[in-house]
């Protein structure tokens, strides 16, 4: 009885490919291989019949089981909102400075409202809700609008200067063009600039302070009052404490008098429930700057 003897390699075809001298054999595929490469395809096409696969013009093909992972996602948020719906209940029922009194609505509000900032407010805000340049860092105390949580409530509720709050109760206020519209001379702004940056800091030129307080109590102080400090009720900011949103650079400063600033936040009272609005009042009064 012999022994099963090996192929030569010269008997064995190839494909006609050459790299350097290597030969790539022809060698049949294994036959299990064949069959569950067939297998696969044989499962493929069913897949696509049975389930949601083959993209339409709007839309997709649904599939014999009729199965919707957007369904099952509905379906299990709706469970959720139904688990919640009596706390939710309770939060828009009680006062907001009450919420805090409540230890496990306080709990809720604070989980509920950082959902809701992460989803909706983290886009401008920041996830840390630092803020960035032109949109307020609503970690400090400085507060354009009031930081308590009736002000912090309307500000989400209506948004500022925007004009799709259906209750036409957004916060508006507006800061003349200074110099685009020829209100002051370019010396002029060039004066007040530096009166303002002496409020906080050192001013480019000391020379023109003094001047610089004659443009201001005669074309500011009527909105920033006459110390500087600004005043809610307009929304006009604070320009002796150092907090800047746009920055409080020498240019910057020229630009923000030369040609006004007019963020636009919006009212979120189309987009939230009562119950998200005062979840994330909450959350955000709770970050460190609420009053």
């Amino acid at each position: 009885m012999s022994k099963r003897q090996k192929t030569p390699e010269q008997d064995i075809p190839t494909t006609g490919h050459s790299w350097d001298g290597i030969q790539e054999y022809d060698n049949p595929m294994p036959r299990w291989w064949l069959w569950t490469f067939y297998a696969t395809i044989v499962w493929g096409i069913g897949y696509t019949v049975a389930y949601p696969a083959w993209p339409l013009v709007k839309g997709a093909t649904e599939g014999l089981l009729g199965y919707s992972t957007r369904a099952e996602v509905a379906e299990e948020i709706a469970g959720f909102d139904a688990a919640n719906a009596d706390i939710r209940a309770r939060l828009v029922a009680t006062d907001l400075d009450q919420i805090a009194a409540d230890p496990e609505l306080a709990r809720f509000a604070e989980n509920a409202g950082g959902a809701v900032f992460r989803t909706w407010c983290a886009q401008c805000h920041g996830s840390g809700a630092a803020g960035a340049k032109g949109y307020p860092n609503l970690l400090d105390d400085d507060w354009l609008w009031g930081g308590d949580m009736e002000a912090i409530h309307f500000s989400i509720t209506h948004g500022i200067r925007n004009e799709d709050d259906p209750e036409g109760e957004a916060r508006y206020s507006e800061m003349p063009r200074f110099g685009a519209d020829e209100l002051l001379e370019p010396a002029q702004i060039d004066e007040v600039v530096n009166f303002v940056m002496s409020l906080s800091g050192a001013p480019r030129d000391a020379a023109k302070v003094a001047a610089g307080g004659l443009v201001f109590a005669d074309n500011c102080a009527a909105c920033h009052g006459e110390t500087a400090e600004g005043d809610r009720e307009q929304g006009a900011p604070n320009l002796a404490d150092a907090i800047w949103l746009y920055g409080g650079d020498y240019e910057t400063l020229m630009e923000s008098v030369s040609e006004a600033r007019f963020g636009v936040m919006p009212n979120w009272n189309t987009r939230l429930s009562e119950a998200e609005i005062r979840a994330v009042t909450a959350y955000v009064h709770g970050r460190g700057g609420g009053e």
